[in-house]
């Protein structure tokens, strides 16, 4: 095993449909990026931590490169240029049941510019019988061809052999490490702020203006998003892990594997988050659609901060129509702040801060076991339960969202249960954040 140190960048590059995320994939050992036999399904660059005998390094997925294309291909083609720049090792992955393309050549000029070293991996060479295929990717000039199937693993533990040795350095994860695992685990003092909502509705450009960087691809096609993409700032508040998700349609829009996974990860990166960022489009008003995912993000239990975007381009009319919209629609998030924003030019973006603040403060409340019985017993003391009912001891035994336990005599009504839990929250300014009751009866 190398020395601990900084990981190394190794990052997987090229054209579309060559099973760029396959490979990804089979080298972490398990799914990650999403996979799907059309070209296009990778977009942003998505980096995790990877490991062969004892060495770590960090493995970057990009979008395929498209030197000529649409505008959304330029942008997800400057993706894979950054990942170039910031690569220890470049793996550049063809296709061998193809043959070499003209985009091939082209993006093999780019590399062959790049001071990083270069493995050219001719991947869908599936037996031994296609292993004659690979020599004629010799004139790409890239060095060596090196023969693999990502999907049925040959050859990949020969490949993982190939990428230690050549790797500069590799070692232990440092805080240094430039690590951006995309399906974030909770380190401790990070928290996660996720940013959801339908798609289309500038949650990629919102986080980008969090980042400062283009980091997610942007574009006005619905779907750009496919998996979560996370980045960790360091702000006023401290460091802080804003989670770009996918756009989240209703079930019966979803109609394929990359859209379902891409909701279900989304899913997974709201329950993990200690903050949602819940954008919602004020040019369209608030949908039937808000109001679903908004009660997907409530019931994972953190705090919600509404943010209506592009409210630039509403007139007063509008602007009074979308909240009274919030008020119907939006209810059940009771006390939840909403910000008036545009994330593309910037502005209302300052308020974002102090709401944040206030929303981490409250789901990470602790309080003393004394102040919560002398709440509870002020509470009963003011409204007695019913039929003889009563809180005989209370304490909270979690935070992250504040949860409290209550030791009764007897079982008491949800409507009794709900004026409890409204007085502590008043009583320990909990604002919007969730909290969750539990009830223990004793004898």
């Amino acid at each position: 095993m190398t020395a601990p140190g900084p990981l190394p960048v190794v990052s997987v590059i090229g054209r579309p449909n060559v099973g760029k995320s396959t490979l990804f994939n089979r080298i972490l050992g398990r799914r990650e990026a999403i996979v799907e036999e059309r070209s296009g399904v990778t977009r942003d660059r998505k980096a995790l931590e990877a490991e062969w005998q004892g060495n770590n390094f960090l493995l970057v997925d990009t979008g395929g490169w498209m030197p000529t294309g649409s505008d959304l291909d330029g942008k997800v083609s400057a993706q894979s240029e950054k990942a170039i720049n910031n690569s220890d090792l470049i793996i550049m992955v063809v296709d061998g049941a193809t043959g070499i393309t003209d985009e091939d050549s082209r993006v093999a000029s780019i590399l062959r510019r790049s001071k990083a070293p270069i493995i050219l991996a001719v991947n869908k060479i599936d037996t031994s019988l296609r292993d004659q295929d690979i020599w004629e990717f010799m004139s790409l000039g890239l060095g060596e061809p090196f023969g693999v199937s990502a999907l049925h693993s040959r050859n990949t533990g020969d490949l993982l052999d190939r990428i230690v040795e050549m790797l500069p350095t590799s070692g232990q994860p440092t805080e240094e490490s430039p690590q951006q695992d995309n399906e974030p685990e909770p380190d401790e003092g990070v928290r996660g702020v996720a940013i959801v909502g339908r798609p289309n509705v500038g949650k990629s450009t919102l986080f980008n203006r969090l980042i400062g960087d283009e980091r997610s691809v942007v574009h006005d096609m619905p779907g750009t998003t496919r998996d979560a993409i996370d980045t960790v700032v360091e702000t006023e508040l401290g460091p802080l892990r804003f989670i770009d998700t996918a756009g989240m349609r209703r079930k019966a829009r979803v109609d394929d594997d990359t859209e379902y996974y891409s909701s279900l990860r989304a899913l997974r990166a709201i329950d993990k988050a200690d903050v949602a960022l819940l954008v919602i489009d004020a040019s369209e008003g608030v949908t039937s659609q808000d109001q679903r995912l908004a009660e997907r993000v409530d019931a994972a239990g953190c705090p919600i901060v509404i943010l209506m975007n592009k409210w630039e381009v509403v007139n007063q009319e509008e602007k009074d129509e979308l909240m009274y919209q919030l008020g119907q629609r939006l209810h059940f998030l009771g006390e939840s702040p909403v910000l008036r924003i545009s994330a593309l030019t910037g502005r209302g973006i300052q308020r974002l801060a102090p709401a944040l603040e206030a929303a981490i403060d409250a789901y990470e409340t602790r309080v003393p076991t004394r102040r919560v019985n002398e709440v509870i017993q002020l509470a009963q003391s003011a409204q007695a339960a019913p039929h003889g009912g009563r809180v005989l001891y209370a304490t909270q035994g979690a935070t992250h969202p504040p949860t409290f336990t209550l030791f009764t005599n007897k079982d008491l009504p949800a409507s009794y249960v709900r004026y409890l839990e409204r007085r502590l929250r008043e009583e320990f300014d909990l604002g919007a954040t969730p909290i969750k009751v539990r009830l223990r009866r004793r004898g």
